[in-house]
């Protein structure tokens, strides 16, 4: 494993910084996608989402300068992975430890902390249970009760539970589509929950639901509910053609 590396990172990309013109820190969380770590973290991945991810493909994951053998950044997520298996009090430990640290960050930059837990995994946070000062927890969320956090699930049951607020109160879910679970996507909206689509180019509608712009911000738990989260492809899913990125231009 890498000699040290932290569990949250903290206002780390882009989409993520966008969130602080809107009052919002953002912590993420980036672990290994898909069995990438030898774990799988996606239960649900489908095959264009794998050639496609972010996680893997795209950014600072996809940079390997020349005469390097491997990404730093990439194995540190496969680290942090492998810690999230391997030694899970010690993984939620350093968790809580970071989301203290988050919570005084905000609060010097009069910031609203927020975070993701699954930044390009899909691990059910709010069945992890941990153990704070003696205390056990049944998850995260009710650990920080006052915090926002959110994530995109491609696990239907997980999507449905949210919408039918089985989920910890503070806990966001927005179902995450792909080439082959437009059936789940559809149910979803039927159920008046959202769902996050990519496509080669943002449309104002898309299967009769209102599409709004999901690369503004990654402020997922502000959007309207019962619509579609357009995400304009990235990385190598700019030649995607599984039908995982929808082609509406």
């Amino acid at each position: 494993m890498s000699k040290s590396f932290k569990i949250l990172s903290v206002a780390s990309d882009p989409k993520t910084i966008k969130g602080e013109k809107y009052g919002f820190l953002t912590a993420v969380t980036y672990g290994a996608p898909s069995r990438s770590s030898g774990y799988n973290t996606c239960s649900s991945a489908s095959p264009g989402c794998i050639s496609s991810c972010l996680g893997r493909y795209a950014g600072r994951a996809n940079i390997i300068k020349k005469g390097e053998v491997s990404n730093v950044i990439r194995d540190t997520r496969i680290d942090r992975t492998k810690l999230y298996f391997e030694d899970r009090p010690k993984y939620m430990g350093m968790m809580v430890k970071e989301l203290n640290a988050l919570v005084r960050k905000a609060f010097r930059d009069e910031l609203i902390p927020v975070y993701r837990p699954n930044g390009s995994t899909d691990t059910p946070y709010e069945r992890v249970p941990l153990v704070h000062e003696g205390v056990t927890y049944p998850n995260i969320m009710s650990l920080f009760p006052e915090m926002q956090m959110y994530d995109y699930s491609k696990v239907l049951k997980r999507a449905l539970a949210f919408v039918r607020g089985e989920m910890p109160s503070n806990y966001h879910l927005t179902f995450s589509a792909t080439e082959d679970n437009h059936d789940e996507c559809l149910e979803v909206l039927r159920a008046g929950g959202n769902v996050a689509m990519v496509f080669d180019k943002v449309p104002l509608y898309y299967d009769g639901y209102e599409v709004v712009n999901g690369d503004e911000s990654d402020l997922r738990f502000n959007d309207k509910k019962n619509v579609i989260v357009g995400l304009k492809a990235k990385g190598k899913a700019r030649n995607d053609n599984s039908g995982f990125v929808r082609r509406v231009a």
